[in-house]
C-alpha cells in the first residue's frame, strides 16, 4: 500500500504548499491606527514572514489567494445579513456588505515584505473560500500537493473558509496559529481551539518551519 503523506508529520517541499491568504497591503499595513497596533502586538507580519522565509528555505512553493474584486461590483452580491462584517447592527444605511478592497488598488497587491518569488503562484479569487472557481486545486493536483500550511486572515472568514474546503478536498492540513488574525473578539482563538484542530493541526510558525524539508 502506497504511503499517505497527509499521516507523515514533516512538511515535504515536494508534496505541501504554503498558502499565503488575502497577504494584501490593505490588510496587512491599514490605514487605521488601532489596526495597525493589533497586527503589530501579534507581530503578524514577522511571523507570515518567517513562515515564508522557511518554505523558500526548503524549496517549497507559496500560493497567494487573493481578492480580485471588480471596482465596479459586478462580481458581487447584496444579501441580507444580520449584521456588518465588524458584527455591527446591519440595519445602518451603510451595512451592505462588499468587498474592503478592490482590483487595481494599491490595497489589493500583496505587501512588498510577502512578495511572490519566481515559482510561486497568485490566485485571483471572488469568494472567501480559496478554492471556489478558482484554479487553487489544480495547481495543487498537478504538483503532487496534498498538505497545505495555511497563514493570513481572517481566521473566521477566509482562513476558516479555505480550511473547511480544504478538508473537504481531503488536503492534510496546518494552520499556522500566529500567523492567523481576526480582530473580532475571540473569534480567533475560537476557531483555532475548538473548531481546526478537528480538521488538521494547528501549530506555532516556529514549530512548523522545524518540520519543513527539502
Amino acid at each position: 500500500m502506497a504511503r499517505i503523506s497527509r499521516l507523515e508529520k514533516t512538511l515535504s517541499a515536494q508534496r505541501t504548499a504554503l498558502i499565503m491568504f488575502d497577504s494584501l497591503n490593505g490588510y496587512l499595513h491599514p490605514r487605521d491606527p488601532a489596526k495597525v497596533k493589533f497586527l503589530d502586538d501579534r507581530n503578524i507580519l514577522p511571523n507570515m514572514q518567517r513562515l515564508l522565509q522557511g518554505a523558500r528555505k526548503v524549496g517549497m512553493n507559496a500560493f497567494y489567494p487573493s481578492g480580485a474584486h471588480a471596482p465596479d461590483g459586478s462580481d458581487t452580491v447584496a444579501r441580507l445579513t444580520d449584521t456588518d462584517m465588524d458584527l455591527g447592527a446591519a440595519d445602518a444605511p451603510d451595512a451592505v456588505l462588499k468587498p474592503r478592497f478592490y482590483a487595481d488598488s494599491k490595497d489589493a497587491e500583496v505587501a512588498p515584505e510577502l512578495a511572490p518569488a519566481p515559482g510561486d503562484v497568485f490566485i485571483p479569487k471572488h469568494r472567501w473560500n480559496s478554492f471556489f472557481q478558482t484554479d487553487l486545486d489544480l495547481q495543487f493536483r498537478v504538483r503532487g500537493i496534498d498538505t497545505i500550511v495555511i497563514c493570513g486572515g481572517s481566521t473566521d472568514v477566509g482562513i476558516a473558509s479555505t480550511v473547511f474546503a480544504a478538508r473537504d478536498l481531503d488536503y492534510g492540513i496546518v494552520v499556522a496559529r500566529d500567523a492567523c488574525f481576526s480582530a473580532r473578539g475571540n473569534n480567533n482563538e475560537f476557531f483555532m481551539d475548538r473548531v481546526f484542530p478537528r480538521m488538521g493541526r494547528v501549530m506555532n510558525v516556529d514549530d512548523i518551519v522545524a518540520l519543513m524539508i527539502a
